[in-house]
């Protein structure tokens, strides 16, 4: 499959940046053609322009800073985001990505009477994502009730590719993680990778 792997943290040596080299790995040693997106690397620029939103609800979205990236996702099969979840919410320049890329004529239409929009992403099969938070999980599955988790595939997968599987793997206290805890989270990497055909 055509695979896009998509990067969210600003340091190379972090915790994200190793799950993201473990996933990636996994996928070409299965033979999956997987291109690799770091947001940071690439200086992707988080804010929607004026010229983008005022294209919003026009004929044609205006995709011309963003061709690149929009080439990337519509040509993807398969997706894997690995990002640090801050303040329960994704990074600042994730978002962007999504609000952005994930545009009307790209990721959705909308609907001629401005009601429930219409997905533009079937060729999207499987979507994994992969984050690292300091809190405890009760914290973010009791308290918070998973608002990441929620909005990947309620508000935009389920939207915008309501076939894809999706899978969501959270490392948490991730400051204090051992080299055994690691590695068996890695181990849980691999098994969401091998079952992609």
């Amino acid at each position: 499959m055509k695979c896009l792997v998509v990067i969210a943290h600003p340091l190379k040596n972090s915790l994200c940046h190793a799950l993201a080299d473990r996933a990636t790995a996994a996928l070409r040693r299965r033979g999956h053609d997987t291109i690799v997106k770091d947001l940071y690397d690439q200086q992707f620029a988080a804010a929607l322009t004026a010229a983008e939103r005022q294209s919003y609800y026009s004929a044609s979205f205006d995709r011309s800073a963003i061709a690149q990236d929009v080439l990337e996702l519509t040509s993807a099969q398969a997706l894997v985001m690995v990002f640090p979840t801050w303040w329960y919410g994704l990074p600042a320049i994730a978002k962007g990505w999504f609000d952005r890329v994930w545009a009307p004529g790209v990721a959705y239409d909308h609907a001629v009477d401005l009601g429930a929009i219409q997905a533009r992403l079937p060729h999207l099969r499987h979507a994994l994502a992969i984050t690292s938070l300091g809190s405890p999980w009760w914290v973010d599955r009791f308290v918070m009730r998973q608002p990441v988790k929620r909005q990947l595939k309620t508000a935009l997968l389920g939207t915008c590719a309501p076939q894809c599987a999706f899978r969501m793997l959270s490392l948490y206290r991730s400051e204090k993680v051992s080299a055994q805890a690691f590695e068996k989270f890695c181990q849980r990497i691999d098994m969401q990778l091998s079952h992609w055909k």
